[in-house]
Order: C-alpha cells, then structure tokens, then sequence
C-alpha cells in the first residue's frame, strides 16, 4: 500500500469529503509552538482554571494588596490566601515586595491583565 493511499485510509473514516490542502496544512504546521512551549501555555491556563487565583488576580489589576486585605476580600482564610498566591508567584503570574514585616503582591506585568480582559471579554460576548 503507497503512503497516500495509507493517510487516506487514516483520514477517511473522520472525513465526510477527501479534499486536503497541502499547502494549508504546511502553513498550519509551521505556526504551532513547540512542544516545551505548547506544554508551558496549557500549563498557564491550568492555573487560570481556578476561580480563587482568578478573584486573587482581579483583585491585584489596579493595586497591590497584602494577605490580610485580599482574604477579607474573598472571605477566605490568610493561609487558604497565601497558598494561592504561592501559586501564582510559581507561575509569575503575580510579584511581591516587601514593606517592614508586610509583604504587598501585585500583578507580575501588563500581560496577566490582558489575559483576564480578553478571557472575560470572550465569555460575556
């Protein structure tokens, strides 16, 4: 059997019409990502997949906040807080500096607030 006749045999059964597009298909190829960096961004998104980071983040878009105001904020525990934010710093998705014994966080840069504009402009159209 000829290595064409083999992808049709492939892609037949999902294909209601055989009509491939070399030419689309080379293009399509040569603009995915790596796979290190395709595994990075699913890896992004996992941490966008909680609701709590995503209030936490919120919260930080304009200002930056300790522990102790974001918890009363989410009505959540200083440790619940802390976790989550141990988190997102892993991801730097958020920094943080330090002031005496308080520890303010804010977001890591402008791309974390496009991320979070964008996705909930996707969700509300």
């Amino acid at each position: 059997m000829k290595a064409e006749d083999r992808r049709d045999a492939l892609i037949a059964p999902h294909c209601e019409f055989m009509h491939a597009h070399p030419d689309l298909i080379e293009y399509a190829k040569e603009r995915i990502p790596s796979e290190q960096s395709i595994y990075a961004l699913a890896e992004l998104f996992k941490i966008f997949g909680d609701a709590t980071r995503v209030k936490i983040l919120y919260a930080l878009m304009d200002q930056e906040l300790c522990v102790c105001d974001i918890a009363l904020l989410l009505g959540m525990s200083q440790s619940a807080i802390s976790h989550q934010l141990r988190v997102l710093k892993q991801a730097s998705l958020v920094k943080f500096r330090r002031e005496g014994k308080s520890v303010f966080y804010s977001l890591a840069d402008d791309h974390v607030s496009t991320i979070l504009c964008q996705g909930l402009n996707h969700v509300n159209e």
